[in-house]
């Protein structure tokens, strides 16, 4: 049967060649890509999908870098409807008119989330439901509409399971999913925008920072503010990210690997890292700043804190003046690019703090905690991982 299929499909090649599929070859057969299977396999097979075939990638040498996969997942809203249903098209770009209200006043959203491969080939998602819900909030906080958490947990999996391919093999990185809610409708005025655009697009990623898992080395931004009580400091706003543009790229030109910022009234109280959040370790207390409006409630933060109680850690959301951050024991960050990177040093003005790196770091049992229970290593108790396939 499988042979038939095989030479089923090879002479549907000529078909294909003028389409932007390709061929994966496998010993004496040839297969074609998943974006070519989603087309054919219907008129094969409707059982029948070769998209299991893995995409031809230097998996161990993958960064954090975006890499063109197969299919992105749209849907719109208008006129105070709900959202339509959704579909799958070959990648590609968007259209949009030029008064569009994301592209004019920044009427955006974005969500960061990550599909895994197990051992057992088993295709999971770490707690979606949580990105739903912080899209809806930051939904609210723009005036946009959004989806119901169902709709939004659907239209992710089927993401995922259209570029299924590009999900790198276990222990060698995830397929990154970023999910966007953008008011595409045109305004000329400051108002809201008469239609939005759900999307999602996927990229196989390995680790977020070039130097793998290095120590971060941190600078203290006391001029630029990242967020100001009040503001949208605390939803994934896609305008919060290009103003932290500029005191990040001149940390890294002097050989920082991320900025650290401060409160914006009293330049004093640590807040967050430019792409993720920030904890420290003092004896047996892991604490963090607290989220009240300024910071971004991170998924991983949330579970890492979880994580650290479930260990007998205490944990504290607090305010931590810059001062008490450098007499830490040990600092560390979390997001879901990151996942959990240990803090080498932090550099506030003219002075740098060293911390110490150590075998039986707490940020190295968090990490070890986290990834068993993503991977299937560890029992999930809580429920946060969501199968897709």
């Amino acid at each position: 049967m499988m042979m038939n299929k095989s030479i089923c499909l090879r002479s549907l090649i000529s078909t294909v060649r003028s389409s932007s599929a390709c061929l994966i070859k496998n010993g004496n057969h040839q297969f074609l890509t998943s974006q070519a299977a989603f087309s054919l396999q219907e008129a094969i097979d409707p059982a029948y999908s070769v998209d299991h075939e893995l995409a031809d990638v230097d998996w161990d040498n993958l960064g954090f870098g975006l890499m063109q996969t197969d299919y992105i997942y749209s849907t719109k809203c208008s006129d105070g409807n709900e959202f339509i249903k959704g579909k799958l098209d070959p990648y590609g770009n968007i259209e949009m008119s030029p008064c569009a209200a994301v592209l004019n006043y920044g009427q955006g959203l974005f969500e960061g989330m990550k599909a895994l491969r197990r051992e057992d080939g088993r295709l999971v998602l770490f707690r979606p439901d949580q990105n739903a819900l912080r899209m809806k909030m930051g939904a609210e906080r723009m005036c946009m509409p959004s989806l119901s958490v169902d709709q939004f947990i659907d239209a992710v999996k089927q993401t995922a399971l259209a570029n299924k391919r590009w999900i790198p093999p276990p222990g060698k990185g995830s397929l990154y999913i970023r999910p966007l809610l953008l008011g595409t409708g045109p305004t000329l005025g400051v108002t809201p925008a008469p239609e939005y655009t759900f999307l999602i697009y996927a990229s196989p990623v390995g680790c977020y920072f070039k130097a793998r898992m290095a120590p971060l080395n941190l600078y203290v931004e006391d001029k630029y503010d990242r967020a100001s009580p009040g503001g949208a400091g605390g939803v994934k706003a896609v305008t919060n990210y290009a103003p932290a543009l500029k005191p990040m790229m001149a940390a890294k030109s002097r050989g920082f690997s991320d900025v650290l910022y401060l409160d914006s009234a009293e330049k004093k109280n640590i807040e967050e890292v430019s792409s993720c959040n920030i904890f420290m370790v003092k004896g047996n207390v892991v604490s963090t700043p607290a989220t009240r409006g300024t910071i971004l409630p991170g998924i991983t933060r949330k579970s890492i804190i979880d994580i650290a109680r479930d260990l007998g850690y205490k944990v504290e959301e607090r305010s931590i003046a810059i001062d008490e951050l450098l007499e830490a024991d040990e600092v560390f960050c979390t997001g879901t690019a990151v996942v959990v990177a240990s803090v080498g040093s932090i550099t506030y003005k003219d002075r740098r703090v060293d911390y110490r790196a150590r075998i039986d770091s707490v940020s190295k049992k968090l990490m070890s905690t986290f990834l068993g229970i993503q991977s299937g290593r560890i029992e999930d108790r809580k429920g946060w991982m969501v199968e897709i396939n």
